[in-house]
């Protein structure tokens, strides 16, 4: 093997992905699979989990887990951070995909109960993880955390103003983290623009010809995440740590 498909080689490594089951967080756990990863795919739908793990194992021959954890719920965390180590005896790269934007018809109709919620899984679920995991990764000698905000962290609409705060925390968060558990546990954040995940079939018309204002004129695929998440994932990125990646079709580069 050549120093640089070295570079993207996982074997031996346990990855743990929140929002793991469908969606970005779905395309991420096919192609760490790929590079010989074993996976934890952890979200509330428990069977979701446990028939991709299934997919994983039996299609790529990885090793894999589905985990139960809404990642709102602080006790959860701290149960999958156990199952996870229980498991396997460590965690060498843990991704915060796990999210959630709720629609409102305005925003004074945005509940305590909702915006919490929002907060909860956005924001203070991947503070208790990050500091779990990363703290273990750190007695452990090294490892990688990735964060997935949203382009909402840098350019919210008024429809998801709640969604477009905790983004914005969660980059605060990265660079906090970055820094506290330097020079071990690098702390990155992948920051997608629209992706055509199953999400998007719920779109309106409008949302989906809008897209074609964008630079790249389209919404990106889901596997167009795959490139960025590998570089964090592994030791490509070893000299990166504390920063935000864009991947959004030009769509913050864009003029209005």
């Amino acid at each position: 093997m050549t120093p640089e498909r070295d570079l993207t080689n996982l074997e031996g490594k346990v990855i743990t992905i929140t929002g793991g089951s469908r969606g970005l967080g779905k395309e991420m756990a096919l192609a760490f699979a790929r590079c010989g990863a074993t996976i934890v795919i952890a979200s509330r739908k428990k069977e979701n989990c446990e028939s991709l793990a299934a997919f994983l194992t039996e299609s790529i021959g990885a090793q894999a887990l589905g985990v139960e954890c809404h990642v709102g719920d602080w006790e959860q965390c701290d149960a999958l951070f156990k199952t996870v180590y229980d498991t396997y005896g460590k965690c060498d790269v843990l991704v915060n995909n796990a999210g959630m934007s709720p629609l409102y018809e305005s925003l004074t109709s945005v509940s305590e109960e909702l915006f919490d919620k929002v907060l909860n899984v956005n924001l203070r679920g991947p503070f208790r993880l990050s500091s779990t995991f990363g703290e273990q990764m750190v007695k452990d000698g090294g490892g990688s955390i990735i964060n997935i905000s949203s382009v909402a962290a840098a350019q919210p609409s008024p429809h998801e103003a709640p969604y477009g705060a905790a983004k914005a925390g969660l980059h605060s968060l990265t660079k906090s983290f970055s820094r506290a558990y330097a020079p071990k546990v690098r702390v990155n954040c992948i920051m997608p623009g629209p992706f055509l995940t199953d999400i998007s079939n719920a779109w309106s018309e409008a949302t989906h010809d809008s897209l074609k204002a964008l630079p790249l004129k389209r919404g990106g695929q889901p596997s167009e995440i795959v490139g960025a998440a590998l570089y964090f994932a592994s030791e490509a990125s070893s000299f990166t740590t504390g920063s935000v990646l864009k991947i959004d079709g030009g769509l913050i580069a864009a003029p209005g």
